[in-house]
């Protein structure tokens, strides 16, 4: 069933108005949507089940705490846009940025479930690998869709380069898992991380926090 919609193409790319938003907000919103990217004659298309959000300025984990750098200037940029860095000098990970011009924020994608273009998501992985570990990870995901640096900066909302963010009717979780952020060095308080419960696409083995807790933290 799932195959035969995305052959087929229905699904909606997300306004500009989306992004144009508090990445706390948009960042669970975006579970369930679908990150498509156009690869040569192949069509890649994974659910996304696990993002992290970060607030620029008014967040020491964020790479524009700072301020703007030609490395984030993406970050400052108009939402909707995708921001790629690189890490460890070997990975790749992607970001969806958020809020108005001039303020910058974003939210980080995770993990996702291969939907479409499985094989080609394991040749750019370079192994064999299941189904449930193709995309379980920031690394792994960039690696599997070909997302690099060349990457940085294009746009999702008009869709030109082949990369954006559909909607397909799927809804967000109405409860979402939350937690705190990983791989990181400050602000590893905030929960300001959400997964799709019992998804085995997440990362890894993830601790939920107490709602309570996520709300005060929140804002």
């Amino acid at each position: 069933m799932h195959g035969e919609i995305y052959a087929s193409g229905w699904m909606n790319r997300l306004a500009r108005g989306f992004y144009e938003r508090d990445p706390l907000d948009v960042a669970p919103d975006l579970l369930n949507k679908l990150l498509v990217v156009s690869a040569g004659p192949d069509r890649l298309v994974a659910r996304i089940v696990e993002v992290e959000a970060y607030r620029g300025s008014e967040d020491p984990a964020s790479h524009a705490y700072r301020g703007s750098t030609p490395r984030n200037a993406t970050m400052f940029g108009p939402p909707g846009h995708l921001y790629v860095y690189f890490t460890y000098g070997m990975h790749h990970c992607a970001n969806v940025v958020c809020w108005p011009p001039g303020r910058a924020g974003a939210v980080l994608l995770r993990a996702a479930a291969p939907l479409s273009g499985l094989e080609a998501m394991r040749r750019a992985r370079a192994r064999e690998i299941g189904d449930r570990e193709l995309l379980n990870g920031p690394a792994k995901l960039c690696k599997a869709l070909g997302l690099t640096r060349q990457a940085d900066g294009i746009d999702l909302v008009s869709g030109a380069s082949g990369v954006w963010v559909g909607d397909d009717g799927v809804e967000p979780p109405a409860d979402p898992a939350v937690g705190v952020r990983v791989g990181i060095r400050n602000g590893t308080e905030l929960p300001w991380r959400w997964w799709v419960r019992g998804d085995v696409h997440v990362s890894r083995p993830l601790r939920e926090i107490h709602s309570s807790w996520s709300a005060s933290l929140r804002a």
